[in-house]
């Protein structure tokens, strides 16, 4: 497997978890708010394979409690079951973070109980979706497989969603809240301008915008809440 980054700690990817990030290259969405847009296809330059991953976390054994699997989109890689099944044998929690489009894997994945926690993107209302991921006839029924595969409460999940000014709206909060009503957690995240964001002149909403929003989705989602704001 090629590995296309390693954040070798962090506090805050997996909740309540002491765990290292696995950026893996490749997605199937083109969002213009993309953060890792370095990783949307195969050319990033290689860090390290799954071997050396398996070597370094030989090595942060009683440190790290969980692997981080991120991207680019994991669940374009058809190696990763064995991977993550390496990882727990080594005694290690997974989480999966993931833009929902391959509900087959997923369900694969945590039917398997190779996966501890998934957290899933919810780019936009179902009406904007395509415009908000760069890709005008997308079809959202996949994305929408996967919300309810989620909803069911088979593994410990979370749904988020980037606010982005130029995409993200009132509306779209209640279209949102009204299709992901009853999760488990539903966070807001807000947009922040990075060099990797291959886009000019997108914008974050306001701190009074994203509050606004919070009380629009929790007339659905009692577990929402801002994150990064």
């Amino acid at each position: 497997m090629k590995i296309h980054g390693l954040m070798k700690m962090t506090l805050l990817d997996f909740p309540g978890q002491v765990a290292c990030t696995v950026f893996l290259g490749g997605c199937d969405m083109r969002c213009p708010f993309c953060h890792n847009s370095e990783l949307l296809d195969m050319n990033a330059p290689e860090v390290m394979d799954e071997n050396e991953l398996y070597d370094f976390l030989s090595k942060r054994k009683g440190l790290l409690d969980g692997v981080v699997f991120t991207g680019g989109e994991p669940l374009l890689r058809k190696d990763i079951a064995p991977v993550m099944e390496r990882i727990r044998g080594m005694g290690y929690k997974i989480k999966l973070d993931t833009n929902g489009n391959h509900p087959d894997r997923l369900k694969e994945l945590v039917e398997a109980g190779l996966v501890d926690y998934v957290a899933m993107d919810i780019k936009n209302s179902p009406e904007k979706y395509g415009v908000t991921i760069g890709l005008p006839d997308f079809d959202t029924s996949k994305v929408k497989e996967s919300v309810q595969f989620l909803l069911e409460g088979k593994v410990p999940y979370e749904f988020r969603t980037t606010v982005v000014k130029q995409f993200h709206d009132e509306d779209s909060m209640r279209k949102i809240a009204e299709w992901i009503s009853g999760a488990e957690r539903y966070y807001l995240q807000g947009f922040v301008d990075r060099e990797t964001v291959k886009f000019s002149g997108l914008e974050a909403c306001s701190k009074e915008q994203m509050n606004s929003f919070l009380e629009i989705v929790k007339s659905s989602v009692k577990g929402a809440d801002l994150r990064g704001v």
